[in-house]
């Protein structure tokens, strides 16, 4: 019976104090655990902080870079405007209108012949409108044949004055040096001033090249210079009867639509780097053949048809040949075409011919 309570007393301090140490000791450990998983997860936060303000700094760094680049790019590039956004900004949509009217009003004037009274002033001596005037295709190295002329069929000095009393202008056509002011141009110059036979073209540059526009140039120039019934196109590689010539004119008088010439219609060629090449082959249909034209060495166009070359020669289209693209010029005409077997040009001297070879190197 008195152990008991000693039991008791002892039991509950044994076990109280091991039970003390063991609960001081769990309380102990959790603590720690707690406080190592919590600086870990600080660190790690910590961390993933750091790395998404860098990706966050670096990314709007990057942003303001490539702004800059833009912007950059943006102010060196020209900026692209319409006709229309140009004319807003500069307000000259009025003066664009004004533009077109004159130009409209001019053109209208040019087909109602106001060049008329300026004309007479390079007429005849007499006042009266000139049967023809022939222009003679010449270049820079032709200087022997323009000499050949001279001694042949086309008159020099004073007889090439009184065959203009008669109504005939005859001239050697040649336009202006690639260089300006040459040697090339001072020789030209100072042998039209020793025999005051040539039609200079300032605006046409002398090339083989640029021979297709030669034919706009001289019309142009031509009709604006003197007023005739004709406007004849000759070429330095022929020689000419000029009294057939004027014969034949004579009898077309009054014809105000005449295209005369050999007419002829040959084979494209299409071959880069052959003789008479064509660039521009594929317009010519699936036969490659050329349409109805005059041949280049010697044709005639009326009044009126020159003064439409004059008129629309900003916007007429050439070829690779001067008679090809006079021919395509005449198709958009009402002009009357006149085969004239007399002006198909031979290599010998027939009784009915108004023009031989003298040079033969003319296109086929």
């Amino acid at each position: 019976m008195d152990s008991g309570p000693p039991y008791r007393d002892g039991l509950p301090k044994t076990s109280s104090s091991s039970s003390l140490k063991g609960g001081e000791r769990r309380g102990r450990s959790k603590p720690l655990q707690t406080s190592k998983s919590s600086i870990v997860m600080a660190f790690f936060s910590c961390l993933a902080w750091l790395y998404i303000a860098g990706r966050l700094w670096q990314d709007a760094e990057n942003r303001t870079l490539l702004a800059g680049l833009l912007k950059k790019n943006a102010d060196q590039r020209p900026k692209v405007l319409t006709v229309e956004d140009k004319l807003m900004v500069l307000g000259c949509k009025d003066l664009e209108r004004r533009i077109v009217e004159a130009e409209m009003e001019l053109t209208l004037a040019k087909s109602q012949g106001y060049l008329r009274n300026q004309l007479h002033k390079s007429g005849s001596s007499s006042g009266k409108r000139l049967l023809a005037v022939i222009g003679v295709y010449t270049g820079f190295g032709s200087r022997l044949k323009r000499n050949v002329f001279r001694g042949s069929w086309m008159p020099k000095g004073d007889a090439l004055r009184k065959l203009e009393e008669r109504g005939i202008v005859i001239r050697f056509v040649i336009g202006r040096s690639a260089n300006r002011g040459d040697s090339l141009d001072r020789n030209i110059d100072e042998e039209n001033r020793l025999t005051k036979d040539f039609l200079i073209l300032d605006g046409h540059e002398e090339a083989q090249e640029e021979v297709p526009k030669k034919a706009k140039f001289f019309f142009s120039t031509a009709i604006q210079t003197w007023d005739a019934d004709f406007y004849v196109k000759v070429d330095d590689n022929i020689g000419l009867d000029l009294d057939g010539l004027i014969e034949l004119l004579e009898s077309r008088r009054g014809q105000d639509n005449a295209y005369i010439g050999c007419m002829k219609s040959g084979d494209v060629v299409t071959e880069e780097g052959k003789p008479w090449y064509e660039p521009e082959w594929w317009k010519f249909g699936d036969e490659k053949s050329y349409f109805r034209h005059a041949g280049g060495s010697l044709f005639v166009l009326s009044k009126k048809l020159a003064e439409y070359i004059n008129i629309n020669s900003v916007s007429l289209k050439t070829y690779a040949h001067d008679d090809i693209s006079v021919g395509s010029w005449m198709m958009g005409v009402r002009a009357t075409y006149i085969d004239d077997s007399r002006l198909c040009c031979s290599n010998s001297r027939q009784a009915q011919d108004v023009c031989t070879y003298v040079y033969n190197n003319h296109k086929p």
